[in-house]
Order: structure tokens, then C-alpha cells, then sequence
């Protein structure tokens, strides 16, 4: 694996998005092959390289020494959440279609907001991701 494959900046930050799943290799798989991204390390944790940016996909688990009174776990509850995954996207509708064709289930159709045309799909743990484009 070439370390330009690997979510380590050169300087400065990088933002990475780090997923709970209770099955790392489906959910990779997901943000690869539905969403379009490349797997550049497999096994716990995986990463997936998806546009300009990274996704950590791990299994949870029990508070360590540096976290010790967090527990990382899926979404207990799809209908509530603290935080999502943001795509922007250049044709909302040209991308709805095509990860609809690779099985993404989007809770809605594109809906103009305005400012914006966003909808929103699940990961197969239940993280919630918005799709949106600006107008």
C-alpha cells in the first residue's frame, strides 16, 4: 500500500471520518462499491478512500486509556442522531440515481430546500449521510 493511499497529511490536518460497523468488511464494501470510494487497507480498522477524503470504519468497543469512559457502538436509535456524514455533490440527482442503481436506499427523493437539493441514505450500520448539492 503506497503512503499517498493512507489518510496521513504532509502537513497541517486532515479530516478523516471515523464509523462504528458491526461488520467492517460490509461496510466497507458499502462506501466502496456504493458510494464509489477505494479500500486502501483492509481488516479492523479499514479504510476507505471516498473523493478527498477518508473513511475509518472499526468495530466498537469498551473505554481505553485515552477514551476511558466512552463506549463506541453502532446507532442504537436510526430515528435520532448528534452527528452525520455531509457529501456535497455537483448533480444531486445524476448521483441519486447512480448509487440508487447500486443498491443505496435514500429515505427521500432529492428535495429542494432552497439554498439547497439534499436527501439522505444509511449506512448498513444505520449512520445516517446526507447527499446534497448547493444551488
Amino acid at each position: 500500500m503506497a503512503h499517498d493511499d493512507l489518510p496521513v497529511p504532509a502537513e497541517g490536518i486532515l479530516l478523516t471520518h471515523f464509523v462504528v460497523a458491526a461488520d467492517v468488511p460490509r461496510s466497507a464494501a458499502f462506501y466502496a462499491d456504493v458510494l464509489g470510494g477505494t479500500v486502501v487497507r483492509e481488516g479492523e480498522p479499514s479504510m476507505v478512500r471516498l473523493a478527498n477524503s477518508w473513511i475509518i470504519i472499526n468495530v466498537g468497543g469498551g473505554p481505553t486509556e485515552d477514551k476511558p469512559d466512552v463506549v463506541l457502538e453502532t446507532p442504537p436509535d436510526p430515528h435520532r442522531t448528534s452527528a452525520f456524514l455531509n457529501i456535497r455533490v455537483a448533480d444531486i440527482r445524476a448521483v441519486h440515481a447512480e448509487w440508487t442503481a447500486r443498491g443505496a436506499v435514500f429515505l427521500t427523493p432529492p428535495q429542494d430546500r432552497g439554498a439547497e437539493i439534499r436527501c439522505y441514505l444509511r449506512d448498513p450500520d444505520g449512520h445516517l449521510i446526507e447527499v446534497g448539492q448547493t444551488v
